[in-house]
Parts: structure tokens; C-alpha cells; sequence
């Protein structure tokens, strides 16, 4: 087991009607100032936003909006968020939605302290050093933006999907009510999923296998998903299931599973290609990818990592072999497809168009991808040829 340091300083109220807090969350942080984060239309469908500017006007807190955050973040909302920002000398900046929005919020609160481009922060040219305190409501089970310090943001103008990291950028407390996921609809919930187990399996295939204890508890977090998504889908107001994947999410990116662990990222890396040239749902595309990944990674040196799997998430209880990883591999695209989610890149009408620009993008910004086993632009060109 690696070295490590494990810092969660985000406060988690879990619960049905968590909002209660919110008025006593701002009043600690001496906030008086907020600009509030959401998304297109969601937001109000529910009440949230009812709920929330109400809570501001009989606290007489001041507050501006920023709307209309898509759902791959674009730089020009975290610009336009910035300059909201300091034009009024916010003191807070609350996102109100899902991960989208509040990475959206991650780069506006570094970039609010910020003089330059905040594109700065993502190209690497500068260092986040401080940034605007973040609170988080969250709405849809997926990312764990609400508990970690990343966030990942597009570029259209130059069709870049990058990541930015900082501990400024850590949400102070988040609200966590799996009522506010009762909306989410079928498909949405099973790319939720997708996308939280994705992020354990960029943590569960490590470069080391001496951290017993840390894929114990990834496998626990994907069998929740396995167990849960199918009632959440059939049946949005399910509290059960919609607060296990509530967890799920959170669990999955707040930094626990990958103690111990050099962890892989190369699926999320090659999907963040796809989505900054098509208008692709992070959770599908990473749906079809991590399959494609995986039949081109196993080999007869590591499958029993993909074995131990089966027998967690499908009861596959044969001998770990070869041929039993290639089987779980099968078993996880038909689970992805009971769901709803594309497993194929032609069925979201993908070609291999840009496939040698992606390549290029890759090569320029990291040279290789994952740890796994690493990568170098030709293997991950090989691995969107078969995704088609």
C-alpha cells in the first residue's frame, strides 16, 4: 500500500429536507453575499429554486444568479460567472444541481480571485492559490463534485475538455437530499450510474495491488450501483435507492477509495475527447468506452482483478480465469444495456472523424493515459476504432 493523505473538509448534510440548513450554513460562513449556480430549467420544475431564493429574501441575503450551465461546463460560463463575482463582491458561490454545475462553480470561485484568463487554471499556465468559498446542493448522483476538489470544464473554441484540481477548491458543506433525484429521469439516473462507477473503476484498476482494503471498499460502492440503478429507474421516488446512489456518488470521489492506490483515469481522459467534440453525455460515453478499454487492457497477467469483479456485481463464481474476465466483461456491457446505455460509439452517431485529433490532444496535453497500463496515443486510437 502507497503512501498517502486522506483531507475531507466538506461538511455532509444527508437527509430529506437538508435545505433546512442552508440559512445557518451561511450565517457560520458570514456569507451575506452569494451568487447562486444552476442549470437550465430543472432546478425551478422541482420547487429548489423556490425554496432556496426564499431562504435568501427572509434572510436578507444578497444574491445574484447564473444560469443556463450546460451539462460539459463551458469556459465562457465560468468567465461570465467571475465577473458576476467580482462586479458584486460575492462572498459565496452556491451551486444549486448536478456535477456540471457544480464544477462550474469550482472554476467561477477560483477564477473570482483570479486577474487572468481562468482557462489558465485548466492549460496549466497558472496554479489555483485561492478562491471564494463553494456550498453545494446536489441533484443528481454522479460525479462526487461534492465532496472533492476537482472539477472538469470545456473549451468549445478549441474543443478541449480539462480538468482542474485545487484544495481551494473543495466544497465547504454540501446539501445532500436524495429527494431532490426523484426527478432525474431513466436515463439520467443510469448515467449517473455509469459515471460513478466509473470513477471506482479508474480507482479499483490500480497500477499496484497491495491495497486490499481499498478495492474491498470499491467493490462494495459497485455492487450498490448493480443493486440499486434498476429501481431508481423504475421507480424515481424509490428514498432507498435514490439514497444509496446518493452515497454511492459521494463515496466514489471524495478521495477514500483510492488511498493506498496509483489509480488509472484513462477512460475519463479518452470520453473527455468524445465530449468536447460531440454533445455526448459524460455517463454514455464513458459507458462505451470502460468496455472498450477493458477488452484492450485485460491480458493473461492481470484478469483476475476483472474475475474478482464478476463474482462481486454478477455472482460469477467459476475459477478465475482468462476466459472468466472476457465473460465479465460481456456480463457488464448486457448490465449497461439494461439500463439504457449505449455500449457502441455508431449507436450516439460517432465516427472516427476526429478520432487522429483527439489522438493529437492527448499527445500534446499528456503524452500517455492511465497507469493501469499506460497508454500512448496509437493504443488509444485503437480503443475509439473499437468502440464503433
Amino acid at each position: 500500500m502507497k503512501d498517502f493523505k486522506f483531507h475531507s473538509p466538506t461538511k455532509l448534510f444527508f437527509g430529506k429536507d437538508q435545505i433546512k440548513v442552508l440559512a445557518n450554513q451561511l450565517k457560520t460562513l458570514n456569507a451575506r453575499r452569494v451568487l447562486l449556480v444552476y442549470g437550465k430549467s430543472s432546478l425551478k420544475k422541482m420547487g429548489l429554486y423556490d425554496r432556496i431564493i426564499s431562504i435568501f429574501k427572509e434572510k436578507d441575503i444578497f444574491f445574484k444568479e447564473l444560469s443556463g450551465v450546460k451539462p460539459n461546463p463551458s469556459i465562457e460560463s465560468v468567465r461570465e460567472g467571475a465577473k458576476i463575482c467580482k462586479e458584486n463582491n460575492i462572498e459565496l458561490v452556491l451551486a444549486a444541481g448536478a456535477g456540471s454545475v457544480l464544477d462550474c462553480s469550482k472554476a467561477i470561485a477560483a477564477a473570482a480571485k483570479y486577474e487572468g484568463d481562468p482557462w489558465d487554471f485548466n492549460i496549466g499556465k497558472k496554479r489555483i492559490t485561492s478562491a471564494l468559498p463553494i456550498a453545494t446542493i446536489l441533484t443528481l448522483s454522479a460525479t462526487g463534485s461534492e465532496s472533492n476538489a476537482g472539477a472538469v470544464i470545456t473549451n468549445e473554441e478549441t474543443k478541449q475538455k480539462l480538468p482542474l484540481h485545487s484544495e481551494h477548491c473543495k466544497p465547504v458543506f454540501s446539501i445532500l437530499d436524495p429527494q431532490n433525484t426523484f426527478s432525474v429521469s431513466p436515463y439520467q439516473t443510469a448515467a449517473g450510474t455509469v459515471d460513478i462507477m466509473s470513477h471506482v473503476f479508474e480507482q479499483y484498476f490500480s497500477a499496484n495491488d497491495d491495497a486490499y482494503i481499498s478495492d474491498r471498499l470499491c467493490e462494495v460502492v459497485l455492487k450498490t450501483c448493480v443493486n440499486y440503478v434498476k429501481d431508481a429507474i423504475k421507480k424515481g421516488d424509490d428514498y432507498e435507492s435514490r439514497a444509496n446512489l446518493m452515497w454511492a456518488s459521494t463515496i466514489g470521489l471524495n478521495n477514500l477509495l483510492s488511498c493506498g492506490k496509483i489509480t488509472d483515469w484513462a477512460t475519463h481522459l479518452i470520453e473527455h475527447e468524445l465530449s468536447a467534440y460531440y454533445d455526448l453525455t459524460h455517463g454514455a460515453g464513458l459507458s462505451i468506452i470502460t468496455l472498450s478499454w477493458m477488452r484492450y487492457v485485460l491480458d493473461k497477467d492481470n484478469y483476475q482483478k476483472f474475475c474478482d469483479l464478476g463474482k462481486t456485481l454478477f455472482d460469477m463464481d467459476e475459477q478465475a480465469s482468462y476466459d472468466k474476465a472476457k465473460r465479465f466483461i460481456d456480463r457488464l456491457e448486457k448490465f449497461f444495456l439494461e439500463i439504457g446505455m449505449p455500449v457502441k460509439l455508431s449507436e450516439v452517431n460517432i465516427t472516427d472523424e476526429y478520432f487522429d485529433d483527439m489522438c493529437e490532444n492527448i499527445k500534446m496535453v499528456f503524452g500517455t493515459v492511465g497507469n493501469f497500463r499506460k497508454l500512448y496515443p496509437d493504443d488509444v486510437r485503437r480503443i475509439l476504432v473499437n468502440s464503433l
